[in-house]
């Protein structure tokens, strides 16, 4: 197979517009469009809907994606293994992350990656919710939970460890809980789908629940960072990760609430990529950057 076809074809999907992802690539529209007709005549399917108005993925074009993707993190990386592979790494990398984490950490370092390396450009999808990430045809995700899918690997950035905390405001209003058993009597934030957490006190061992069963759930939230602004304002007794929250408990506009209790949590901050992917350079330099500027020991434990 052609790999500069395929190449071709991955740039053309990622532009839907054959004559620029052809002159990106150094190519006469006409050269780009034989080429591209070629590589479809040798898979025996369309790759693209054409019209005189604009280019779309097929469905077969979507599905052979990934593989061409795959295809060329192969040839690069059999280069490599020659000492041939590029002296820069270079390409799109999609990445997807928490839109909370990447405000706080991953936005302000952006300019420095990409003067480092002028050759990647980033397509940053950033939201609180998870997504599938080869569905998705993500090249790397950022995520804060156990890794239990087993097309995926993952490198652990930093721990992510939970407290409880609220407004002086509020505790002032409402009282501040001494056991777990007070949080009932408490307006509560929580993450929208997020999962009950255990709470063990490290004195004796004993556990408990947040959200506790029979609490008053106020607030449900899909949004970290608004989460945290609410339980500023005074909503209420929220569970926030530390890396989100720490500058707030320094300068004393949040108060941790129930100290004496640890979140039994196995949860670390984790980036993720395919397992079927070869790890190539521009994911391998981005994953090096994140680990120097963010990772352990973690910028807020710094």
């Amino acid at each position: 197979m052609d790999t500069e076809g395929v190449r071709l074809f991955v740039v053309a999907a990622e532009m839907l517009n054959i004559s620029k992802a052809g002159r990106q690539l150094g190519l006469a529209p006409a050269v780009a469009s034989a080429r591209l007709a070629k590589l479809e005549n040798q898979l025996g399917a369309d790759l693209f809907h054409r019209s005189t108005r604009k280019v779309s993925l097929s469905i077969e074009g979507a599905e052979f994606l990934p593989f061409a993707k795959e295809i060329l993190a192969q040839e690069e990386a059999a280069y490599a293994a020659l000492g041939k592979g590029q002296s820069q790494a270079s390409g799109t990398l999609r990445f997807a992350a928490s839109s909370t984490f990447a405000q706080l950490y991953i936005a302000p370092i952006l300019p420095e990656f990409l003067e480092r390396y002028p050759g990647i450009d980033l397509q940053l999808h950033l939201s609180d919710m998870q997504l599938n990430l080869i569905e998705g045809g993500y090249d790397l995700a950022l995520r804060n939970y156990a890794i239990e899918d087993s097309n995926l690997r993952a490198r652990k950035l930093a721990d992510d460890n939970r407290i409880l905390c609220a407004s002086p405001e509020y505790l002032a209003k409402f009282g501040t809980p001494s056991t777990p058993e007070d949080l009932t009597h408490h307006e509560l934030l929580v993450f929208r789908r997020g999962s009950t957490r255990k709470l063990i006190a490290t004195t004796d061992g004993r556990q408990s629940t947040f959200p506790p069963t029979g609490g008053k759930n106020r607030i449900a939230c899909d949004d970290g960072a608004s989460l945290r602004v609410a339980t500023k304002a005074g909503v209420g007794i929220a569970m926030h990760a530390y890396w989100s929250v720490h500058e707030e408990l320094k300068a004393k506009t949040l108060i941790r609430v129930l100290p004496e209790y640890s979140v039994k949590d196995d949860s670390a901050i984790w980036l993720v990529y395919p397992k079927s992917n070869v790890l190539t350079a521009k994911v391998r330099v981005f994953i090096d950057f994140l680990i120097e500027k963010i990772g352990t020991p973690p910028i807020w434990g710094r």
